[in-house]
């Protein structure tokens, strides 16, 4: 029987419309109880703060923690060589012979050894490593050439082989004559290079479907499975990577998704997140949106430490077979990539998770023009990611649904992770920095010792966690790409110095944008138009 995966249109049920109100509700709500709990008493209202401020502590250790520890588990996996270890489970016999009884220092060495006596004990098992293809699948819509070259120089250099990859340009047909040039000027630059190099182009104005990267992917998703059927290569052996144009993979990426695909014996079942980090022109990039790539590549790397929470996010990996029993992304949403998560989830019955990969993808911060076009862009693309909350009335549909497919525990727990993440994006910022004025603001006339002394002690807890800011700091100088020589070393400077706007980015960019999402799913103004980044080379 077909699953319904897909998104409603046009009016909701009234359970759908509860969900889908819920997150703004809370988030309003979280803000308010602190004014109502400081008004009836001082005491009331500082215990609250006190409970919100000891989380944002403990959060911030275990940020500190788990930047340190993503970062050297990144670089690690970044270096390995993955090419040999593909190339062992090509021959597993002979190599498991020959490490079995030594002891590297390498990323998962030990696992690697399990992994090739595994191959051995029940070959049958595990598909042939030589037989394994790659269909890269890049969406464009508007881009220039000096954006597409180097996205697709990235994947031609990996260490993967060239004649087992697929490249598949999905452009949008909105993109005018410019991208339409462009993209016959680049099936025809790359012409052999790759197994194949096609073209699909998404029409526009299709019914059904919002202005969106969903619909593109899908329709190249289409493209690639006629392709595949057409030449014969088994679709059970073929791994499709989305990539948005800015996306460079690091030179290992592919083979470590091949190889994590060939161990796991539940591979269809699987999908594969990379890291990705905001790094590619991070040097060109102003203050602002330096800060908020540098935090959302840190939250990428620490995410990849707690398995238990990765979702898919940007660029990710799934095999071909299961897209298209899926029907491949959702048409009907502008975050098709988180949203992923939930349609794979459903569509196998609760029997679906994403693997980190940590080899990294690199893609550009938010670069426009001008530096006022830069951060307004920045919001639009920040209010897009958080308008994820739109997922809440997606699985809390299906989890309290007499229908529902997996147990009810394990997806609640799912489902209240969402919830939470999505409120905490919109009040900490905001409670952090203003909340210990409020007890004392609405009880002017309060004697309460509590009251007056919330200021000092927020600002204490403020300082112990501005440690965790320090790790951040410190660990980012370590992640910069190599410093462009247009600039001086007086640059490096102002890569510390930014770090002071990130009060400013996190209300801002954080509990600005997330309220003005859920704020949308609230009144029913739903955000059904993706407005692209545009992608500006700085010369």
């Amino acid at each position: 029987m077909r699953k319904n995966l897909e998104i409603p249109q046009g009016k909701r049920t009234k359970l759908y419309r509860f969900f889908e109100i819920l997150p703004g509700a809370i988030s309003i709500l979280a803000i308010v109880l602190l004014f109502v709990l400081s008004f009836i008493d001082p005491i009331f209202g500082a215990i609250y703060l006190f409970f919100v401020i000891s989380v944002t502590l403990v959060k911030a250790v275990s940020v500190a923690y788990r930047t340190i520890q993503g970062y050297n588990v990144m670089k690690r996996a970044e270096q390995t060589n993955w090419r040999q270890r593909m190339l062992d489970l090509e021959n597993p016999h002979e190599a498991f012979e020959r490490l079995r009884d030594k002891n590297l220092k390498e990323y998962n060495f030990d696992q690697h050894v399990e992994n090739l006596r595994m191959v051995v004990a029940m070959r049958e098992e595990y598909p042939d490593a030589s037989k394994i293809y790659h269909a890269v699948i890049m969406t464009a819509y508007d881009e220039g050439m000096e954006t597409l070259k180097p996205s697709i120089e990235a994947v031609k250099k990996t260490s993967f082989p060239n004649d087992r990859i697929i490249f598949v340009l999905a452009y949008e047909e909105r993109g005018g004559e410019a991208m339409e040039e462009t993209a016959e000027e680049l099936k025809e630059k790359y012409k052999g290079v790759f197994r194949d190099f096609i073209l699909s182009k998404h029409p526009m104005d299709l019914p059904n479907e919002v202005i969106g990267k969903g619909p593109n992917l899908t329709c190249a998703g289409w493209v690639l499975a006629e392709y595949i059927e057409k030449k014969h290569i088994p679709i059970e052996n073929v791994i499709v990577t989305s990539l948005d144009s800015d996306n460079q993979m690091a030179p290992g990426y592919l083979d470590s998704v091949a190889y994590e695909f060939i161990v796991h014996p539940n591979r269809q079942r699987l999908s594969y997140q990379p890291i990705s980090l905001f790094m590619n022109n991070i040097w060109d990039a102003p203050a602002p949106t330096r800060v908020i790539a540098v935090s959302n590549s840190f939250f990428n790397v620490i995410t990849t430490m707690r398995p238990h929470v990765i979702r898919n996010f940007a660029s990710h990996s799934q095999p071909l077979q299961a897209l298209k029993a899926m029907e491949f992304w959702s048409k009907r949403t502008i975050v098709e990539d988180g949203h992923q998560y939930w349609r794979s989830l459903f569509f196998f019955d609760g029997d679906y998770t994403v693997l980190p990969i940590r080899v990294p993808i690199y893609q550009d911060a938010v670069l426009d023009e001008t530096f006022f076009k830069t951060i307004k862009a920045q919001f639009i693309q920040v209010r897009r990611w958080y308008y994820g909350a739109s997922d809440v009335a997606y699985v809390g549909v299906r989890l309290f649904s007499k229908r529902r497919n997996m147990p009810f525990l394990p997806l609640f727990a799912r489902f209240w992770r969402l919830l939470d993440g999505h409120v905490t994006l919109a009040i900490m910022a905001p409670i952090v920095a203003f909340g210990g004025w409020v007890p004392v603001i609405m009880n002017m006339s309060s004697r309460a010792m509590v009251a007056h002394s919330l200021p000092t002690v927020v600002s204490v807890v403020q300082t112990i966690a501005s440690v965790g800011l320090l790790i951040t700091v410190l660990v980012s100088l370590r992640m910069l790409p190599k410093r462009p020589k247009k600039y001086k070393k007086g640059k490096g400077i102002f890569m510390i110095l930014q770090w002071i706007l990130m009060p400013v980015t996190s209300i801002l960019y954080q509990s600005l944008a997330a309220f003005y999402a859920q704020f949308r799913l609230m009144t029913g103004h739903y955000m059904e138009k993706f407005d692209v980044t545009k992608k500006v080379v700085k010369k």
